[in-house]
């Protein structure tokens, strides 16, 4: 009797439930839309968007510091009741902000990728209707705008108080034109060269002194020596030293194409003969990083 009754209870409450699974029908959104989504999740990440208050205070600090500084410039040269330019060219700007430059790059390229690799998160994107392709563009794109936006906004700081200041508008929008380009070449070359190095291992602090050795410390072993060179009576050797160091890459192919001031000592930059190969060699080494990248998100197995 008891044994029918415990089958009869177990009969009683035992429930087969029907949880509904079902095929999604919604729109798809597809490859174009999930590239769209990670370029700008990784462009608002750059600056600490959408992330913790920590995450913010070193990118907005340096942004900061960038547009501190054309602020400054602009009040000086407003101020200088002769003056009739500003104090400084718009494509020196960034050669001379280049430290501020580099430590924004050393610390949001190891944030774009490095931390990817580290958890092993790759995958997960290459689940989705992405691929490589679109994962490299994305993260190139990003943060090569992300340094576009850090290093031109100074320079509309400087154009809007030159107006301001009455200075001439042809020349300054001349000029203007002339830094835009400069800085817009300068972003996509360091977000090439700095997603390479972080790429290359998971560990942040890894990438971060990887970024810094070749965009920073680079910068001031070619000054070094060119200025041995310049001081010794080696002034054929200076515009070519210029090839070793990403910074002084772009003085070169601006002081050859753009009409700016050779920041070389003695201010000899390269001629238009000497500039071709600091282009070619800017061009390829964008065209390199993004070929180390592709190479190096194969080998990112699911």
């Amino acid at each position: 009797m008891s044994t029918e009754t415990g089958a009869a209870t177990g009969s009683d409450t035992s429930r087969i439930h029907n949880i509904g699974y079902r095929a999604y029908d919604g729109p798809r959104l597809g490859r174009a839309y999930a590239r769209r989504s990670l370029y700008s999740q990784s462009l608002r990440g750059s600056f600490g968007l959408g992330r913790s208050v920590k995450s913010k205070v070193l990118p907005m600090l340096l942004f900061g510091v960038m547009c501190l500084v054309a602020a400054i410039l602009v009040a000086v040269a407003i101020a200088t009741p002769s003056s009739t330019k500003l104090p400084i060219q718009y494509t020196s700007y960034a050669v001379y902000l280049q430290a501020v430059i580099g430590l924004f790059i050393a610390a949001q390229a190891p944030q774009s990728v490095s931390r990817d690799l580290r958890f092993k998160s790759v995958p997960l994107y290459f689940s989705r209707p992405i691929e490589r392709t679109d994962y490299v563009v994305a993260k190139f794109a990003a943060m090569a705008s992300a340094l576009f936006v850090l290093t031109g906004t100074p320079l509309v700081i400087l154009y809007v108080g030159a107006l301001l200041g009455k200075f001439d508008f042809g020349d300054q929008t001349k000029w203007f034109a002339q830094g835009m380009v400069s800085v817009a070449l300068l972003s996509v070359l360091f977000a090439g060269l700095g997603l390479v190095m972080a790429a290359l291992t998971p560990r942040r602090g890894f990438g971060v002194a990887a970024v810094i050795a070749v965009l920073t410390i680079s910068y001031g072993a070619v000054s070094t020596v060119q200025g041995i060179a310049w001081s010794t009576g080696s002034t054929g050797a200076v515009p070519w030293l210029g090839l070793f160091s990403p910074i002084t890459l772009i003085d070169g192919v601006q002081t050859a194409f753009l009409g700016a001031t050779s920041a070389f000592p003695g201010g000899e930059g390269p001629g238009a003969g000497a500039g071709v190969v600091y282009l070619i060699v800017v061009l390829a080494l964008v065209a390199g990083s993004y070929a180390v990248l592709m190479r190096r998100y194969r080998r990112v197995g699911l």
